[in-house]
């Protein structure tokens, strides 16, 4: 005949030995959905920082505008939009994409890519001599690298290649914007999970440079 009382001890044994692990995977689950959350958050700011970029080009009236200058600027070109303030206009577009989580604690930087002569001037593509040079983050080809990149980054981190040409003398430049978003994140019950206690969240995101008619 068994006890009352030891079969009371037995349950909270059991109890003891379960809650912690049933613990953990719910906050594991939850945590993983913050993250998931949080990564899609900074894809919408990478997306429309870049779309920003992409259409405010040399031929807008205020470009977002890279390190270098196009040789044959528009008339009206002039650099609104600039890496030396941190691209305000273009880092607040992208911001602006943010939901559920504070907008200033997103890094985002830009580098332009495109097709170069042999002095490393902007070029058309199928222009003589013309190469394909991209641009870099933190010594990363920006447009196939940007896991590994640290948080946050400057615009002096960046190193670009071309202008923020797409259409010059009758020609079309495909050149290239590359936007990296960053987020250094705290999850909740980090110690709990056996997880960092501070994880960096990246996205980067690719778009051509569109000329303003």
């Amino acid at each position: 005949m068994t006890r009352p009382g030891r079969r009371r001890g037995q349950a909270l044994v059991e109890f003891a030995l379960v809650f912690p692990i049933f613990a953990m995977l719910l906050f594991a689950l939850i945590a993983f959905g913050l993250w998931a959350f949080y990564q899609q958050q900074l894809s919408n700011a990478a997306r429309e920082a870049a779309r920003y970029a992409a259409i405010h080009s040399s031929s807008a009236q205020c470009p977002t505008v890279s390190h270098i200058d196009p040789q044959a600027p528009p008339t009206t070109y002039y650099r609104c939009d600039r890496p030396e303030d941190g691209w305000p206009n273009m880092v607040a577009a992208g911001r602006s994409a943010i939901w559920g989580m504070s907008p200033s604690t997103v890094s985002i930087v830009a580098c332009w890519s495109g097709h170069v002569d042999g002095s490393g001037n902007d070029a058309p593509p199928g222009a003589p001599g013309a190469t394909y040079a991209p641009c870099t983050i933190a010594g990363n080809v920006a447009e196939t690298s940007v896991g590994g990149l640290a948080c946050p980054l400057t615009a002096g981190d960046t190193v670009d290649t071309a202008s923020d040409v797409s259409y010059a003398n009758g020609n079309s430049y495909q050149t290239r914007v590359t936007v990296y978003a960053c987020f250094n994140w705290q999850p909740p019950m980090a110690g709990f999970l056996l997880i960092p206690s501070t994880v960096t969240i990246r996205a980067g995101l690719t778009e051509i440079v569109q000329r303003q008619q």
